[in-house]
């Protein structure tokens, strides 16, 4: 049994900005679980079209109840292979993954189109469709939640590195990582409770004088 999901989104950069920081998005603040990226080949075809395989590492923490179907060092990371497709005259950016880790407890096929927007050529969309299925008998509801759970959160983050990426790439100022939002947000909650441990304190040391 196979769970297909499928979204669009959207980045407000023309396709061929999209295009370059496709390449330039390691690293970015919302990457930090991709390791490495390697070029397994890189051609340009008859049809002109750019085709090119990636090999990526990434850290893949399983959940503790999967860890006993893993092998010990295959149980926090993983092995991506990224086919894609570049088409300057169809402008089209197609790009095909998978894992090639633990594929027979958990595999995630994604398929992406990127294209220019047809109301507006500055932007550009994206078709995001995913397959994930599981051979594991008796779990596989929980396999495919939870791989889909996974899914969606990498999306995200995805987008936001694209985001990130581009933002730099046009000499703007990127908007604040997720980290350095939370790490303001704990210091302004230290520093509350740090005045209010002050203020408790010196209310009960006035008692002793009452």
């Amino acid at each position: 049994m196979v769970k297909y999901y499928c979204c669009a989104g959207m980045l407000k950069s023309s396709w061929d900005q999209v295009c370059i920081a496709f390449w330039q998005r390691y690293p970015n603040p919302y990457s930090n679980h991709v390791l490495t990226e390697d070029i397994i080949f890189r051609e340009v075809n008859p049809t002109n079209c750019l085709v090119s395989r990636r090999l990526l590492t990434k850290t893949s923490r399983a959940p503790r109840w999967m860890e006993p179907y893993l092998p010990k060092q295959m149980s926090s990371s993983a092995y991506i292979i990224e086919d894609s497709i570049v088409d300057p005259q169809k402008r089209t950016m197609t790009t095909l993954t998978w894992n090639i880790s633990h594929a027979r407890l958990m595999s995630v096929e994604e398929r992406c189109k990127y294209y220019i927007n047809p109301e507006n050529g500055s932007c550009t969309e994206i078709k995001r469709e995913a397959w994930i299925s599981t051979t594991v008998y008796g779990l596989s509801r929980a396999v495919q939640e939870f791989g889909l759970r996974r899914f969606k959160n990498s999306v995200t983050k995805t987008m936001k590195g694209f985001e990130y990426v581009l933002a730099k790439m046009q000499g703007e100022t990127p908007s604040r990582t997720l980290t350095e939002t939370a790490t303001e947000r704990a210091r302004e909650t230290a520093l509350a409770a740090k005045e209010k441990a002050k203020d408790l304190a010196s209310q009960a040391q006035k008692k002793q004088y009452v």
